[in-house]
């Protein structure tokens, strides 16, 4: 599990609105880990709020920890950045392969709208499902 802490600044009905100074798993400079809040810190310095689940019922002020499940982030960045690209790569072969480099450029282009309809419809799928919403633990 993916865990980060923060602080509470509001509530809003069964969630919570929580500010973090880093962004990330915290294990950026564990063996293992991706170093991913280097970038971060380098595009947004200022802390971020998040809206997440308070099963908990934690309260304005308090420290919290917020965690996201196992997979949901590897998951996430599958269908966002490799399912597209795949999709793209291979509309663009069989479009070469039926129509040369014309071909290749109609495949690419409907590969990647095709993606991007698919991306949409899983994440709505995907946006009542609790494994994939950060909360507090």
């Amino acid at each position: 599990m993916s865990e980060t802490r923060g602080v509470v600044v509001a509530i809003d009905g069964d969630y919570a609105v929580v500010k973090t100074e880093d962004t990330g798993c915290g294990r950026c400079y564990e063996a293992g880990g991706c170093g991913g809040v280097s970038v971060s810190q380098a595009l947004c310095t200022s802390p971020r709020e998040w809206r997440v689940l308070n099963p908990r019922g934690a309260l304005v002020g308090e420290e919290v920890r917020v965690a996201v499940s196992d997979g949901a982030v590897s998951a996430s960045a599958t269908l966002i950045y490799v399912q597209p690209l795949l999709l793209l790569l291979a509309c663009a072969v069989v479009g070469s392969l039926l129509a040369g480099e014309p071909g290749a450029i109609a495949g690419g282009v409907s590969g990647l709208l095709g993606a991007w309809r698919w991306v949409a419809w899983r994440q709505k799928q995907r946006h009542c499902d609790p494994r994939f919403h950060p909360h507090i633990v």
